[in-house]
């Protein structure tokens, strides 16, 4: 990774080929110096992510399928597997259980637990996973088919119960926090119970807003100063803890 001490940031978790200019976005996560994993929802957008991404010292691409594309998009899955020897980076992939996504349910454990044993059949990989309102079929499925020793996940905009973060982070989990979760009891209750040395920061932008306007990497400070507030910490003693999490993670 790049030298941590120049590390202004970090989000773990952005969709920067979601922004009306894609390299200029990448652009302003290089010169803010965020540390950005880039993912992507459907397996055909990864070459082009991959192409912008080859000699940023910040910015990383990750390889994903969402799970909310599922109904239309399983069919490259085995795309998602001819590239994953490109990449140590994996996401945006997981379940959705929500009410416009649960027909495609049982399609999305299909294929989520693909990503997971061909992860594991590679090992070192770090996936950044989506767990709406199905956060105890996920970690089944990480504890069935992604080892500990094989790969890292990382739990994108975590909204499972205390119980459920407490049995991810026996798994070995990490969790990427925005500030939207920050701004409501339950979110901060949440994040106060979760173990410091587990916690990233991202900014799931364009997905999220900061002043009205899609939030962009360099507004993961502002995710980082709203955990800080929510765990009694200083700003700067909580980019410090996130810098050496993810230091920890990547190593």
């Amino acid at each position: 990774m790049s030298d941590p001490s120049l590390i202004g940031g970090v989000d773990f978790h952005c969709h920067l080929d979601l922004y009306p200019d894609h390299e200029a976005a990448i652009a302003r996560a290089e010169a803010a110096r965020i540390y950005t994993l880039t993912v992507t929802t459907t397996p055909k957008a990864w070459a082009r992510n991959q192409e912008l991404t080859r000699h940023t010292r910040y910015v990383r691409p990750a390889l994903g399928l969402h799970p909310q594309l599922v109904a239309e998009r399983a069919s490259e899955l085995s795309l998602w597997e001819r590239h994953l020897p490109e990449t140590r980076y994996v996401g945006e992939v997981g379940l959705d259980a929500g009410s416009r996504f649960y027909k495609s349910f049982e399609a999305q454990k299909h294929v989520f637990q693909r990503v997971l044993e061909r992860c594991a059949d590679a090992g070192g990989k770090i996936l950044t996973v989506h767990s709406v309102r199905s956060a105890p079929a996920v970690l089944d499925m990480i504890e069935a088919y992604l080892p500990r020793a094989r790969g890292s996940v990382v739990l994108h905009w975590f909204t499972g119960s205390k119980s459920d973060a407490r049995r991810a982070a026996a798994l070995g989990c990490y969790f990427s926090i925005n500030a939207e979760m920050t701004r409501m009891d339950r979110g901060r209750d949440l994040i106060e119970s979760l173990p410091r040395d587990r916690i990233l920061t991202e900014t799931d932008g364009p997905f999220t807003q900061t002043e009205g306007r899609p939030a962009e990497p360099g507004d993961a400070r502002l995710a980082a100063s709203a955990v800080a507030n929510v765990l009694g910490l200083s700003p700067d003693a909580m980019t410090e803890v996130i810098v050496s999490n993810l230091r920890a993670l990547l190593a």
